[in-house]
């Protein structure tokens, strides 16, 4: 084997081991939380980006409406200024007739100006229409993978105590001394066996004794029965000598 051969086997072993010891220390519960928070991180900086953007173009949007507005309120004050130069012209007031119509062409001037601020702003706001509506769906994206994420999270941490938890099971296994352990439990249920025996005979031996003390009782009751007739037996007959 050369030197060279030699020094990158060795270089493979050390990388293997390291690579042995960092998957030792991985927690995956926690590294996958960690994903989860930095995804929730980019998706509330994404959010944000978004809210900015979508306030640029709600700017845009008022400013395009509020020039249409005013557009439409010089084009009243023109007609009102033209209306009025008429009423002076008919009425022969030629100099206020012209006083008027300067008026209602700076009204018109004015006018033509927010229509077309209003037209230029138009394809900007198309533009940034389309972008927010992109930028909405990009981040929609974002939230159905977090989602995704989190149930895989869910599911790889489920299956990573459930190896666990298995783990633990064989090694809890080897560690059990692998003798028949029959013997011992038969030693067991014989000195069990035996107790109960005792158990049953004592039960015996109280019912015979409770039995016999139930006999003496049934015996001294007839023997009171017998001397209560007697003595009953014998006031009768003192009463009927007594009677005669």
């Amino acid at each position: 084997m050369t030197k060279k051969s030699l020094f990158g086997r060795i270089a493979q072993l050390v990388k293997a081991n390291a690579n042995s010891a960092i998957d030792a220390s991985e927690d995956p519960q926690k590294m996958l939380d960690q994903m989860v928070r930095d995804y929730t991180n980019n998706i509330a900086e994404a959010e944000a980006s978004v809210a900015q953007t979508i306030g640029n173009l709600r700017l845009l949007q008022d400013d395009h409406r509020e020039d249409l507005r005013t557009a439409e309120d010089w084009g009243r004050k023109a007609l009102a200024a033209s209306a009025k130069a008429d009423e002076f012209r008919a009425a022969g007031g030629l100099a206020d007739a012209a006083k008027f119509d300067e008026l209602a062409r700076v009204a018109i001037g004015r006018q033509l100006q927010h229509e077309k601020e209003a037209r230029d702003a138009e394809p900007t706001i198309a533009a940034q229409e389309e972008i927010v509506a992109k930028l909405k769906a990009g981040l929609e994206a974002m939230k159905a993978k977090r989602a995704q994420l989190v149930a895989k999270r869910d599911e790889l941490v489920a299956r990573s105590r459930t190896a666990a938890a298995q783990n633990q099971m064989m090694d809890a296994v080897k560690s059990v001394d692998l003798l028949d352990p029959a013997g011992e439990v038969g030693r067991f249920e014989e000195k069990i066996r035996r107790e109960e025996a005792r158990v049953r005979g004592a039960a015996e031996l109280a019912a015979s004794s409770l039995d016999g003390q139930f006999e003496e009782l049934e015996n001294l009751g007839e023997a009171s029965e017998v001397e209560a007739r007697l003595a009953a037996l014998k006031a009768a007959n003192r009463q009927r000598e007594l009677g005669s």
